[in-house]
């Protein structure tokens, strides 16, 4: 199954740690009722007031290796030591019911989602700055120096990657980036491909294929 076989699309956004990926998913589904997310899961603890099923489904190692081996996941990946994985069937369910579903993955994730599904678009989230990403970090208060130089080393190969992806956002002021975001996705589901698998009866009336 790819997105050409479903009504819904696919949105898959990366970053490194600190770009503002998971705020900028976070405010965009508020504002976008036709959009649903994906929770991903992994292996790493909770961090601050992330809750179970809502940012991510948090899993031992061994249950998670358990659900590799059965086949579960679309994509899966180690990333800064801790495992994770895209559910199979969340996100199928979703798109043949017709919504459009966006991912917060790592580019590793991004990129085996797009052989999947051919169709689904990739945007990469971007910090203006090397410096302005470490005290993004920083201001999180989540991580100690070597976690943060950990990070920022990690940044370096993660950015390199962007190339790889349809859009590129620069999130410097996040009202803009927020915009942007939403700029592609509706962007997408105006494409002539979109609309046809969304809005098949219409095609249909009008002849059109």
């Amino acid at each position: 199954m790819n997105t050409e076989d479903t009504p819904g699309n696919l949105f898959v956004v990366a970053a490194p740690s600190g770009a503002g990926k998971s705020s900028l998913v976070k405010a965009l589904l508020e504002l976008d009722s036709r959009l649903a997310v994906s929770v991903s899961h992994t292996t790493r603890p909770p961090r601050g007031q992330e809750q179970d099923g809502r940012e991510y489904h948090f899993i031992a190692p061994d249950n998670f290796r358990a659900m590799v081996d059965r086949g579960e996941f679309f994509e899966w990946a180690q990333v800064h030591g801790n495992l994770y994985g895209t559910s199979r069937t969340a996100i199928q369910a979703r798109l043949e019911g017709g919504d459009d579903v966006v991912l917060e993955i790592d580019w590793q994730g991004a990129l085996q989602m797009k052989t999947i599904f051919p169709h689904a678009v990739l945007i990469f989230i971007l910090p203006p700055s090397w410096d302005e990403l470490r005290q993004r970090l920083k201001r999180r208060g989540e991580d100690g120096p070597e976690v943060i130089a950990t990070r920022m080393h990690n940044a370096r190969e993660e950015v390199a990657q962007a190339r790889h992806f349809d859009f590129v956002i620069i999130n410097s002021l996040f009202e803009t980036a927020l915009f942007d975001l939403k700029t592609v996705v509706h962007s997408q589901r105006l494409k002539y491909a979109a609309q046809m698998r969304n809005r098949s009866q219409v095609f249909a009336a009008l002849g059109l294929s």
